[in-house]
């Protein structure tokens, strides 16, 4: 793809503006499309996700995680900041998303609403980053939208994108509807109103769950999602393991019908062994940021390469 020019918000200040386009540039690679490949899943889904039948022995390890980040071809890897902390040293050419909340699965709906607060905070971040000297381009915030504490999480997200983008970084937001009246996790129409909240507190990009409604496209149904972020960008979650092929149609599908500027995939990739998983992270990365067709991306993912 073609360089695209990178629209910096008002928030981010002079200072800052030179280091936001590099960020942003680094993430996106010029394209404007992000291709994140998500390892913040070791808090979201404990070991469910890393450890059992039909998943490759070597995701039993979180070393697996930063080998995949650092041979294959990504846009940002995303962690919490104690896990890129323990690791990073051996992987110092990955770029870096520090996540900045986790919530375990243990605590159900039906208990409680979920909520998730920061663990970290932005001058924290801004310092590990001149002290390791680390590429961190970005800064990813949950939002769990529709909980009896969206108030907290939407206040804190909003501290989080105004310092992310004082101190030049890219934000990502995920936002997720969930609590207790939440009906449809994946309605269509509620998805899109996430994408305008995202919007509104100003994130450079916003990771949503693919819009689901029976007997339709889920790619026809996300156009109202990428509407409603109007030039915040939507990247769809990839979600539980399913087949390359099916995922690497779904995902063209999803940018070249849908709008999506991209996709944050992590269980797809990591639940496979090291050379599969990385040829996986080729294969997706040719069609988010190399504009290739799904046929050529499944040849990537069949190569004996690497």
């Amino acid at each position: 793809m073609k360089q695209q020019p990178i629209h910096v918000p008002l928030d981010v200040p002079a200072k800052s503006r030179a280091a936001y386009r590099k960020n942003f540039s680094v993430m996106t690679r010029g394209t404007g499309r992000l291709m994140l490949f998500a390892g913040d899943q070791k808090v979201e889904h404990l070991n469910d996700d890393f450890y059992g039948p039909g998943i490759h022995l070597n995701d039993s390890e979180p070393e697996h995680l930063f080998r995949i980040a650092s041979r294959a071809r990504i846009g940002v890897f995303a962690a919490q900041l104690g896990l890129i902390a323990q690791y990073a040293q051996d992987y110092k050419t990955v770029p870096y998303l520090v996540k900045l909340n986790s919530k375990t699965h243990l605590v159900k709906t039906e208990q409680r609403d979920p909520v998730s607060s920061a663990w970290y905070t932005i001058p924290q971040v801004v310092q590990f980053k001149k002290q390791t000297g680390l590429s961190i381009p970005g800064i990813g915030y949950t939002i769990y939208l529709g909980s009896e504490y969206e108030n907290e999480m939407l206040r804190e997200a909003a501290q989080v994108v105004h310092q992310a983008h004082e101190n030049g970084f890219v934000t990502v937001l995920w936002i997720y509807p969930r609590g207790k009246e939440i009906k449809d996790e994946k309605d269509p129409h509620l998805i899109a109103g996430a994408c305008g909240i995202a919007a509104c507190l100003g994130s450079d990009f916003v990771k949503v769950n693919s819009p689901k409604r029976k007997g339709e496209s889920s790619a026809q149904l996300l156009q109202e999602a990428v509407r409603a972020a109007g030039r915040t960008r939507v990247v769809c979650a990839g979600g539980s393991s399913i087949d390359p092929a099916a995922f690497l149609q779904e995902l063209h599908e999803q940018i070249h019908i849908g709008g999506a500027a991209g996709n944050a995939t992590g269980r797809n990739i990591h639940q496979q062994s090291l050379p599969d998983a990385i040829r996986m992270c080729n294969a997706i990365y040719a069609i988010t940021i190399e504009d290739a067709d799904p046929e050529t991306a499944m040849k990537i993912y069949q190569s004996r390469e690497p």
